[in-house]
Order: C-alpha cells, then structure tokens, then sequence
C-alpha cells in the first residue's frame, strides 16, 4: 500500500525519552509532504502525457495503417490500370494488323484486277488495230484494183445515161 500526503501528514510518532526535536521533525515532514505531492503530480502528468502519448501513437499507427492500406489499394489500382491498358494497346495492335492486312489484301485483289483490265484492254486494242489495219488495207487495196477505176467509169456512164434518159421523158412529155 503507497503512502499519501495526508498519510505522511497524520502520521503520529509515540514520544520517547531523549527523542528527536519535535519541531525539527515536523519541518521535515513538511518538506517530505510537500516533495512527495510534487513527485506524485509529476507521476501524474507523466501519466497522462504518457496515456496522450499513447493515443496520438496509435493514432498515428492507424493513420500509417491506414496509409499502407492506401498505398496498397493505389499500387494494386495502378497495376491493374497498366494491365488493362496493356491489354487494351494488344487488342487495338491486333485491331491494327487486321485492318491492315484486309487493307492491303483489297488493294492487291483491286491491283489484280486492275492489271487483268489492262491486260485484256491491251489484247482488245491489239486486236482493234490489226482488224483497222487490215480494213485500211483492203481499202487500199481496192483503191489501187483497177476495178476502181471502171467503177468510176461506169458510175459516169451510167450517170450520163440517166441523164439522157431524163432528157428524153421530159422532151417527150412536152
């Protein structure tokens, strides 16, 4: 059991024969009192610093809990983002290289076609030129024929011959 003040201070010492000064001891009590409530005042702050010591340590403990927890939901959040996004940029490669390759295959397929058009406009053209060739040819051929010639002959002949014909109605006629 601790002592108090007021212990100290109640406390009744028996009177013996040739015993200390009375008021010597008294002082001393006194100055034992007053030394011993400054002690246990500061045991009391000291508690109580000590108790709010405590909770601003397990505040800050729950604040550095909290904190981590914090730390560890952003780093998860951050991971899981780069994931997606590192699936995202995967999918629009391959979005990419497929378009790309439908792309250029429709352009082969286009250029195919475009060379088979001109390959067959060429065979046409050839073609075209060798019948104009052979047309200009054989009218050349006939403009040399000397059946041209008596063509023209005849074609005057028988010109002139409707003309006297004519001639020969309209005299009749008047």
């Amino acid at each position: 059991m601790s002592l108090t003040p007021v212990d100290i201070h109640n406390k009744q010492f028996t009177k013996a024969f040739r015993g200390y000064d009375e008021d010597e001891v008294n002082e001393f009590l006194d100055q034992v009192i007053k030394d011993y409530e400054s002690t246990i005042r500061q045991k009391n702050e000291l508690f109580e610093k000590v108790n709010e010591l405590e909770d601003r340590l397990n505040h800050f403990s729950n604040m550095e809990e909290t904190l981590n927890k914090s730390i560890y939901v952003a780093q998860e959040s951050a991971e899981d983002i780069k994931r997606n996004a590192n699936k995202e940029s995967q999918l629009i490669i391959r979005e990419s290289e497929k378009n790309a390759d439908r792309i250029i295959n429709d352009a082969l397929a286009k250029s195919r076609k475009i060379a088979l058009e001109t390959e067959e406009l060429k065979k046409q053209a050839s073609v075209y030129r060798m019948r104009f060739k052979m047309l200009i040819e054989s009218q050349l051929e006939m403009l040399n024929d000397e059946e041209w010639d008596n063509l023209a002959d005849t074609i005057e002949e028988e010109q002139e011959e409707r003309e006297t014909e004519n001639a020969r109605q309209t005299s009749e006629e008047t």
